[in-house]
């Protein structure tokens, strides 16, 4: 209210009105709620924040101490890596460059780690490996050896009772048919060699049978993060078997064939990288088994594929390796005739290669020669089918 004189007297006039007033309070009442409720909402926010906050921290710590344990516990001295098959065209480069290996394998950190456990988680480790000793020995007779020792292949050779030694002939004969089968019954091989790990795994032959059929599946799913985990779940496999079976031809060839598989998935300089590791266990392969056609088909794309580098491959090795991949159509040529030499008929995509070295080289005439055998032979694999079709592109020139 204001005064307004009128005469003598001052008399004080309200500038709102009786319902005015009431409804500029309801107003105030209405904002002074909201923010009390704004206030409350805040401090729930706050303490939701702290909550997360602390959440957060604690599966971090959980992850880390997870993450030590496994690094304490890692029992492959391989390097993991993502490589592509046999059918892939992925490239697969030259021997060991004696530069530096700059595979993703376990730092110096991690070996330290390793180094440092307690000895109460080395005895509870041992404890655990007797009980499972205990339960496994009513199958398996057998000596144990801790898996990070390096030791001759005789000593390491399990022991099976009679009846599961024969199961195992009769398993692995199986798995061959099943390989060599179409793409259901490669899964189904794939299944029946998992069903029987547990009983097997520490059998050299069960085992590249085994990384042989993860290699299958890699093949012949088309998902792309499927055939990553595939491949490098067959590489863990034959990893293990190359500590105890270094001497096993079969386990290097699968070795880098799964190394090749992965590749397919990596960037050119870890491409590179591989096609090193690739060529030096395909050496060995074919030293400790020189009468395989498959180490030497194997070769002889390798050999290929490095002839035909492009600028930036070329160069990228040149940058990285003191020693860079070499090979030439006329050593690819020689491989994949040794091919023909020790297994006729090998396969399809062989002789499309042979034809294609000839038609490289100049000779025109071989090279029609070799297309028409190639034409002779069945499709058996993906890699047959994609020859076939560059067959037909090849006849059409």
């Amino acid at each position: 209210p204001v005064p307004v004189e009128t005469g003598d007297r001052a008399v004080y006039t309200a500038l709102l009105t009786h319902d005015e007033q009431v409804d500029v309070l309801e107003r105030l009442d209405f904002v002074l709620r909201n923010i009390s409720e704004l206030r409350q909402e805040v401090e729930e926010l706050r303490n939701s924040l702290q909550h997360l906050a602390a959440e957060i921290v604690s599966e971090v710590r959980s992850h880390l101490e997870e993450t030590q344990k496994v690094t304490r516990r890692r029992r492959f001295p391989f390097p993991r890596e993502r490589s592509d098959s046999i059918g892939s065209s992925s490239i697969y480069f030259t021997a060991s460059s004696g530069t530096a290996n700059t595979d993703d394998g376990e730092s110096e950190g991690g070996y330290t780690t390793a180094n440092a456990e307690s000895d109460y988680d080395r005895e509870s480790e041992r404890e655990s490996e007797e009980g499972e000793d205990e339960v496994s020995c009513e199958t398996v007779r057998t000596v144990r050896r801790d898996s990070l020792d390096l030791v001759n292949e005789d000593e390491t050779h399990l022991i099976l009772d009679p009846s599961l030694e024969e199961g195992l002939g009769q398993l692995l004969q199986q798995a061959d048919r099943l390989h060599n089968g179409d793409e259901q019954e490669k899964r189904e091989g794939f299944q029946l060699l998992l069903n029987n790990k547990l009983v097997y795994a520490d059998q050299k032959d069960f085992l590249w049978r085994l990384a042989r059929a993860y290699s299958d599946m890699c093949e012949i799913t088309e998902d792309t993060d499927e055939k990553r985990s595939y491949a490098s779940d067959g590489k863990e496999e034959i990893e293990i078997a190359l500590q105890k079976w270094d001497q096993s031809a079969e386990c290097h060839q699968w070795y880098a064939i799964l190394c090749g598989q992965l590749s397919e998935h990596e960037s050119i300089q870890k491409r590179i990288q591989t096609g090193y590791v690739f060529k030096e266990h395909i050496d060995k392969a074919i030293e400790l088994k020189p009468e395989d056609p498959k180490s030497y088909y194997l070769l002889g794309r390798w050999c290929y594929q490095v002839s035909h580098l492009g600028w930036l491959e070329k160069k990228t090795a040149s940058a990285l390796f003191e020693a860079p991949p070499t090979a030439t159509v006329q050593d690819a040529l020689q491989n994949f005739l040794r091919v023909e030499e020790l297994s006729p008929g090998f396969s399809k995509a062989g002789r499309v290669y042979i034809a294609k070295c000839y038609r490289d080289l100049g000779n025109n005439s071989a090279a029609v020669l070799w297309m028409n055998l190639a034409s002779e032979l069945p499709v058996n694999t993906k890699e047959d089918a994609e020859s076939e079709r560059e067959l037909e592109e090849m006849w059409s020139v």
